[in-house]
């Protein structure tokens, strides 16, 4: 009989609870032992322990001792049910939470608002986009993830309900306390975005609050100042204001917030908050629309409610209107009292009391407060601050970023070749990550002037403008508008520009643009991240799809769903490495390596960079220019790539020479340069050259023949200090080679020895050859042709010959202390002697980078042949010549290319495909890509400073030890 009375007992209570369209959404997995424990605690609370849990109060974390035992004087005597964590800390927060819920008889059920993460009240922890941000987004999933994320950040830090997501439908731009809370103006998108979040979060474990009930999109006031009038009638109010309610309700929301709004359309008494309202709370929430979890109220002490009545009065009529949780009542001791007061007159039945405190207790055991257990606080702020974090919000925002206007379809930036880009910074912000990012692609330069007519003066040089708006990202309140200031300079620029706009902050933004027809290209950003600035700067130059669409309308020109999309171009993006399938964790190991080896003096800095996938996952700087630790190595600085010359210049010139028909791999030296015609080398074939199978010198030191025989000096034969018409070879500072002597070389290799047998040999002299014949071919200059062909369109603008023509040696790294030929230390001159002879440009070496660049044009290979969206060389060209042909005759190279070693020894760390490709240089430069695995890797050094002497980046395999690390950290 007792089994069969607890089962009539427990279907009744299930029944009592189950929702028309499912079970309550504050049912637990295990219902008899949830009711068992609620229907416990209920039979042993006295009516002000019953009373007290209806209560709800706000505990700071970063407020006096006089405040803390404030709060445990509410836990002690008025046996509150909860409590709402505001501003402080996270650690402290957690402590204080263990000690309030020590004193608790009841476990209280911890509240918070963290729409866009715990960072809402509390430092140190994570700030997530805003919702506005999150409503340009196609993709719901990632909105689900996000609500999981920030539930996982709650549920650590002991928080049981998470007051999110917000469901107002931002339909005025001017409300003045919703905006970037708001996933936007169209009511399906709101509900998607709102039904996605909430989904996340309590599949993590915390229950979501849908709020503000009925609906606040629609305000020009602050309900924490005053009453707001929502003046729709109630038709439209149920199609559009309460459409997301009764989609969460339906798949299981857990609580609502009701907001304090007047609504005469739904409440006839004039001036009457909606959170006091039986009609709205009972009537609509729970009977109209069947809501069966837990109704909060907002705070009792805002304005829009408080000024209505007396603090108690208040907390009562909030109550009897149907609302089950007081939230922040003004004075709980007298509330309480009221209560009690109403419920002996018999005002308040013991079922209504019932009904609410039951739901409450029901939440708490949902949320395991029947086995509740302190909160640790070892690894709080680490796991507040996740990897996992960082990867979500990338991903969030790069699928954010929204287009808005494409006059003539500018964006993606294409053609860099003829881009002069100027950047203009507006706003009170920072604008600097925005700007470096922009320097990746492309030259762009910061100009800056306090007054118009200097502004435009300036921009006189460049034919791009791109104005970043860039206001603080600090919270969502922030000011977004433009300035009078800024409209009549952004105008004025367009006006005689080619200008893109890019609007890092709220799209409402956009209503103060009065024309846009002399904008070419509007980009909205939505906030100031650096996040949020990078992926911006990436998807105007094409590195990234633009896909996203406005949220809300902003002005004339701009309506909600509006967007312009385009597909990625196939240029390098940045990121994180656990977005392409590698562990930012295993990478330290290469972090390692690279100290090790400038710790121990291989090399006094190192510019590392590795790409997978077309995204760099890492880009780093070890040490310094020189060993006097004066200037640390930085991303703008540029390295001698020494042998990377021969695959970065001289190898894709000849590329698009094969494809053009000009030569073949079988071309003959004689058909080339008729001078070979009688020389020993006359049937040398390209391939054979460029796979060093040609019985060539690997080597002659051309400059040895120059020097004094008795003072190994430069003989002033072929040198002067000061350059004139025969003399203006400069070699180094104040040192002019005669300007014949190129030939000179040109003829001591053609008329050299071969070796005396065919095997594989690494020389330099097909270089000089074939820059010979690459600049009679064109009849210009080998450094003007990479230039014009392939640099300036890659944007590979800190890649040139002579560096110091056209960058501070600032920037420039030195390769070596010189006392064998120049005598001086060689800072801003190409290293290898024979280059120097030839006015810096060398086919063999010459060439200045940095490992940007070096990615780029890498990743171009890569990609066979296409990068930016420009075909530069065919796929067949690039398989041509990534090829082995002499494999058989233990030849490991391609046409150019170095390949992976045969046999024990070679190039790589033996750990990657065969169809891997890159090659080395002499002061310490390595660059490789491998298909197979999509990744580029690039690692520039000066070694060789300040002596070249012992290679011990070589001999402790400090290259290809970082490669077999890079390897080790895939986890696809």
């Amino acid at each position: 009989m007792r089994y069969i009375l607890s089962l009539i007992t427990l279907i009744i209570f299930s029944n009592t609870v189950a929702s028309q369209d499912g079970n309550h959404p504050l049912l637990a997995k295990d219902i008899q032992a949830q009711q068992k424990w609620v229907d416990s605690l209920y039979s042993l609370m006295s009516l002000e322990e019953k009373v007290g849990q209806l209560f709800m109060v706000r505990a700071f974390s970063n407020q006096s001792k006089a405040h803390e035992n404030a709060v445990a004087k509410l836990i002690n005597e008025n046996h509150i049910g909860g409590l709402i964590f505001s501003s402080g800390g996270p650690v402290r927060q957690a402590k204080l939470n263990n000690l309030y819920q020590a004193i608790s008889k009841t476990p209280l059920l911890i509240g918070m608002d963290a729409e866009w993460g715990l960072s809402m009240r509390l430092d140190s922890t994570y700030a997530f986009p805003w919702n506005m941000t999150l409503g340009a987004i196609r993709d719901n999933k990632l909105i689900e993830r996000t609500g999981f994320q920030i539930g996982e950040h709650c549920k650590r830090i002991g928080v049981h309900f998470n007051f999110a997501p917000v469901v107002d439908i931002n339909t005025n731009p001017k409300n003045p306390i919703i905006g970037n809370r708001s996933f936007g103006e169209d009511r399906d998108n709101v509900t998607e975005k709102a039904l996605a979040f909430m989904k996340g979060m309590q599949d993590a474990g915390v229950l979501a609050n849908a709020k503000h009930f009925p609906g606040h999109g629609d305000t020009e006031s602050d309900s924490h100042k005053t009453l707001p009038t929502i003046s729709f009638d109630e038709k439209r109010i149920d199609s559009v204001e309460l459409y997301p309610y009764r989609k969460l309700i339906k798949y299981g929301l857990s609580s609502v917030m009701v907001a304090h709004l007047n609504v005469p359309s739904l409440e006839p008494r004039r001036g009457f908050p909606s959170s006091l309202s039986e009609h709205i709370v009972s009537d609509i929430l729970k009977d109209s629309l069947g809501f069966k979890g837990l109704i909060f109220t907002d705070a009792l002490e805002m304005k829009g409610v408080s000024n209505y009545s007396a603090p108690g009065d208040i907390d009562l009529a909030a109550f009897r209107a149907g609302n089950d949780v007081l939230l922040i009542s003004e004075d709980v001791p007298k509330a309480i009292e009221k209560i009690i007061e109403a419920y002996n007159g018999e005002e308040i039945s013991e079922e209504r009391l019932a009904h609410s405190v039951k739901k409450i207790l029901m939440a708490k055991y949902k949320v395991g407060l029947q086995d509740y257990s302190p909160i640790g606080t070892a690894t709080l702020f680490d796991d507040l601050n996740r990897l996992k974090d960082d990867v979500l919000y990338e991903e969030l925002l790069e699928n954010a970023i929204t287009v808005v206007r494409n006059k003539s379809d500018l964006l993606p930036l294409r053609n860099l070749q003829t881009k002069k880009i100027a950047y203009v910074q507006f706003g009170d912000d920072d604008g600097s990550t925005f700007y470096n990012e922009l320097k990746k692609y492309s030259k762009v330069h910061h100009v800056k002037a306090l007054k118009l007519d200097e502004m435009m003066t300036k921009l006189q040089n460049y034919n791009t403008v791109i104005i970043g708006l860039h206001r603080s990202n600090k919270h969502a309140w922030e000011k977004f508008e433009f300035t009078d200031k800024e409209l009549v300079w952004l105008y004025e620029i367009a006006r005689t520009n080619t200008v893109i706009l890019d609007v890092f902050t709220r799209p409402y933004a956009l209503i103060d643009l009065k024309t846009v027809e002399n904008i070419d290209g509007i980009v909205m950003s939505y906030q100031n991240s650096e996040i949020a600035q990078q992926k911006s700067a990436q998807a105007i130059f094409g590195a990234i799809a633009v896909k996203a669409t406005l949220p809300v309308s902003a002005g004339e020109y701009f309506k909600v769903n509006d967007g312009i999309t385009y597909n990625a171009i196939n240029s390098l993006s940045y990121g994180l490495p656990e977005r392409v399938g590698m562990s930012s964790e295993l990478l330290k190991r290469v972090d390692s390596i690279a100290q090790y080896a400038v710790d121990n003096k291989m090399t006094p800095g190192i510019q590392l960079l590795i790409a997978r996938k077309g995204k760099v996952i890492y880009n780093k700087n070890f040490g310094h220019h020189t060993y006097s630790k004066k200037q640390a190595v930085k991303f703008e600085d540029v390295y001698d790539v020494a042998s990377l010359t021969k695959i970065l210049a001289t190898l894709p010139l000849v590329m698009e020479l094969e494809e053009n028909g000009a030569v073949t791999l079988d071309t003959k030296l004689s058909k080339m340069l008729p001078e070979y015609t009688s020389s020993n080398k006359k049937n040398v074939t390209i391939k054979q050259m460029l796979s060093h199978y040609a019985r060539l010198k690997p080597w002659i030191p051309f400059y040895v023949s120059t020097l004094d025989s008795v003072t190994k000096k430069p003989d002033p034969k072929y040198y002067r200090k000061e350059a004139s018409s025969k003399f203006n070879i400069k070699v180094a500072e104040n040192l002019y080679l005669r300007k014949d002597y190129p030939d000179s070389i040109q003829k001591i290799i053609k008329d050299s020895d071969l070796l005396s047998r065919l095997r594989y040999r690494y020389s330099d002299m097909p270089y000089y050859i074939l820059k010979k014949y690459i600049e009679k071919y064109y009849d210009k200059p080998l450094d003007e042709l990479v230039q014009d062909h392939f640099y300036q369109s890659l944007g590979a603008n800190y890649t040139t010959y002579n560096p110091s023509v056209k960058f501070s040696n600032k920037n420039i790294i030195p390769t070596e202390v010189d006392d064998y030929y120049r005598y001086q230390e060689v800072h801003g001159y190409v290293h290898d002697m024979g280059a120097a002879m030839q006015n810096g440009v060398g086919g063999h070496a010459g060439v200045f980078s940095n490992a940007n660049d070096v990615a780029k044009i890498m990743q171009l290979y890569l990609q066979r042949g296409y990068y930016g969206g420009k075909r530069y060389l065919n796929t067949e060209t690039l398989d041509k010549f990534n090829t082995c042909y002499y494999c058989e005759d233990d030849n490991r190279r391609g046409i150019g290319f170095d390949k992976p070693q045969l046999g024990d020894e070679g190039p790589t760390c033996g750990c990657l495909s065969m169809t891997s490709f890159g090659h080395s240089g002499f002061t310490g430069t390595y660059a490789w890509a491998d298909p197979e695995e999509d990744i580029v890797y690039i690692f520039l050094a000066n070694r060789t400073y300040p002596k070249a002497g012992k290679n011990l980046l070589l001999r402790e395999n400090i290259r290809t030890d970082i490669q077999e690390a890079i390897y080790e950290a895939i986890i696809d």
